[in-house]
C-alpha cells in the first residue's frame, strides 16, 4: 500500500482512540492475571497506567501527540524488568492487537517499536 499525504494514519486505520482503549484494556487484563507479571503492578494505579499506555500507543500509530508521561527509562527504573517478562508483555500486546483485528502491518509496526525501546525498559539487562 503506497502512502500518500491523504492516506489514513495507522491510528485511524486501527479504529482510533476507542479501538486503542479496547487493546490496552485487554492487555492489562492479561498482565494482571499473569502470576509473573502482576507483581510489577502491585500498589500501582492501573487506570493511570492504562491512560499513559493508550496515549503512547496512539502517538506511535500517528494519532494525537498527547503522551505526557515520563520517558520509558525513567518510568521503568528500579523495576528490574527481566528480558523474559518484557518478551511476555510484548507477546500479550501483539495478541491484544490481533484480537482487536488490527491489520498485520500495524501489529508489525508496534512490534518494531517495542523492540526498539526494549533497552530503555530493561535498563541494560539485555540477556
Amino acid at each position: 500500500m503506497a502512502v500518500t499525504p491523504d492516506s489514513p494514519t495507522m491510528y485511524r486505520r486501527v479504529g482510533g482512540g476507542a479501538a486503542i482503549k479496547v487493546v490496552v484494556d485487554q492487555l492489562y487484563t492479561w498482565i494482571l492475571l499473569d502470576e509473573e507479571l502482576a507483581p510489577y503492578f502491585a500498589g500501582v494505579t492501573v487506570e493511570s497506567l492504562k491512560r499513559h499506555m493508550a496515549a503512547l500507543l496512539a502517538q506511535v500509530l500517528g494519532g494525537p501527540q498527547e503522551y505526557g508521561g515520563r520517558d520509558l527509562a525513567e518510568a521503568h527504573r528500579g523495576l528490574a524488568v527481566t528480558p523474559a517478562h518484557y518478551a511476555r508483555v510484548v507477546d500479550l500486546a501483539l495478541a491484544a492487537l490481533f484480537l482487536a483485528h488490527a491489520p498485520r502491518d500495524i501489529v508489525a509496526a508496534v512490534e518494531g517499536t517495542l523492540i526498539a525501546v526494549r533497552p530503555q525498559v530493561l535498563g541494560g539487562a539485555l540477556t
